[in-house]
């Protein structure tokens, strides 16, 4: 059975398996605690351990207006290069696209997200990290499954994500 997995990679990562019918196969939060470089090693080295080959992976990309930027960044390079390593391809969901999947506006508090997470799935966790990293493993089901039952706004996400919008085209209008 297809594994599809979301990762919303940070200080408290979220990690979600899904099953091909959208059945929460897994789910945790990795936070590991001690001194950096070796807690962020630890934190990376658990979640890699977690992804079995075959697998879908999605990992949400970088939010650039966050304040512990330099921190995330460590360690969302860190989780795609071991993944790279280990030959595990990953597709990487713009936070504001994770936050439309769900139903929320791209600039959606977690709270809100959890709202939209709870009603249109019933699924809810004590982190928000657990909830983004669910949201992002159904946006990964979507991605490379095809003949879904999506809403209109899910579909728009996916065909961005497939057909990204050409960024020269956009300068010279």
């Amino acid at each position: 059975m297809a594994r599809f997995v979301g990762i919303d990679p940070s200080t408290a990562t979220g990690f979600v398996v899904i099953d091909e019918n959208g059945q929460v196969v897994e789910e945790t939060e990795i936070v590991r605690k001690g001194e950096d470089p070796a807690r962020m090693i630890s934190l990376i080295d658990d979640v890699i351990r977690l992804v079995q080959h075959g697998d879908y992976v999605a990992i949400e990309g970088f939010g650039f207006a966050s304040q512990q930027a330099i921190q995330m960044g460590g360690i969302g390079w860190g989780i795609r290069m071991a993944l790279h390593r280990r030959g595990i391809n990953y597709v990487e969901p713009a936070p504001n696209a994770v936050k439309k999947f769900c139903g929320s506006k791209g600039n959606a508090k977690k709270e809100h997200v959890s709202v939209e997470v709870y009603k249109r799935w019933g699924f809810e966790h004590r982190s928000n990290n657990v909830v983004d990293a669910f949201v992002i493993a159904h946006l990964c089901r979507a991605y490379y499954m095809e003949n879904l039952d999506l809403l209109a706004f899910q579909r728009d996400v996916i065909l961005t994500m497939k057909n990204p919008p050409d960024k020269k085209s956009r300068k010279n209008k």
